[in-house]
């Protein structure tokens, strides 16, 4: 099996939650194979400061502010890709949150949502518009859910609340939106990737972790944000007929 992304090249890949961390190193890899990048973000003066450092790159990237949970937000987002970039050939749901400490027994609500609004809400509405596109102009693209190792099993980590449930539910969809997809002899192509621990601002550069946690997190072993944006690479390069379903990516030695 040959792997290239040369058929991405001058296509369209949006990235949602660009601006730091996995999205950030996702586009900045994309831009470098070539591909046109959207990155969506409310930070998006973030996604700005990247382009320019990107300048001069065989792709390029674009920042369009956007709430990952506002379905109005990002349903403008989408049109105003199709309408002054082109058709969307890619997907990368990588938006997430975690909120530290709000746990079952007595947790905020409003924080509980937030989560599912982001982690679930947001992937689904950005995926419907991506679908949507693809399928009115008969693209062959690749919808990518960034999950986690905490999407198929329940770590032993007090504090982490309704974020197992909410990455739980991205297993879900995924599988859902592939029966979907096969159902209509959609050749759209859907991949769960899920990395154990990662350095970001969910985890050890989190400001707002308590110091007992970042202290217990930087005994860990971690991943880097550039070893998922290499996996990315992995499972676009596959040929047309190669679908990878889920990708689990841990680092050595991980034992929560």
């Amino acid at each position: 099996m040959v792997l290239s992304l040369n058929r991405w090249v001058g296509k369209i890949a949006v990235v949602t939650g660009a601006s730091s961390g996995i999205g950030a190193a996702i586009a900045e890899f994309l831009v470098d194979k070539g591909i046109i990048v959207v990155g969506l973000a409310r930070r998006a003066e973030q996604v700005e400061e990247k382009a320019k450092q990107l300048c001069g790159k065989s792709g390029k990237l674009h920042a369009v502010k956007t709430d990952i949970t506002s379905e109005e937000d990002i349903v403008k987002a989408f049109k105003w890709i199709d309408k002054n970039l082109g058709h969307v050939h890619i997907l990368i749901n990588n938006a997430g949150v975690s909120k530290d400490n709000n746990l079952l027994r007595n947790g905020d609500a409003a924080a509980w949502r937030q989560t599912f609004d982001v982690n679930v809400m947001g992937l689904c509405i950005a995926t419907r518009e991506a679908v949507k596109i693809m399928s009115a102009n008969n693209i062959n693209g690749h919808i990518i859910h960034i999950n986690s190792v905490a999407g198929h099993r329940v770590p032993n980590f007090p504090g982490i609340n309704v974020y197992t449930a909410s990455k739980y539910a991205v297993t879900a969809l995924t599988e859902t939106l592939r029966h979907e997809l096969n159902a209509v002899d959609s050749k759209i192509k859907t991949t769960s990737i899920s990395p154990g621990l990662v350095t970001s601002e969910m985890t050890i550069l989190n400001p707002g972790l308590s110091d007992e946690r970042q202290d217990f997190m930087k005994t860990l072993p971690i991943l880097k944000a550039q070893d998922i944006a290499e996996a990315i690479g992995y499972i676009l390069s596959t040929p047309e007929h190669v679908q990878i379903n889920e990708l689990t990516i841990t680092p050595v030695g991980e034992k929560i």
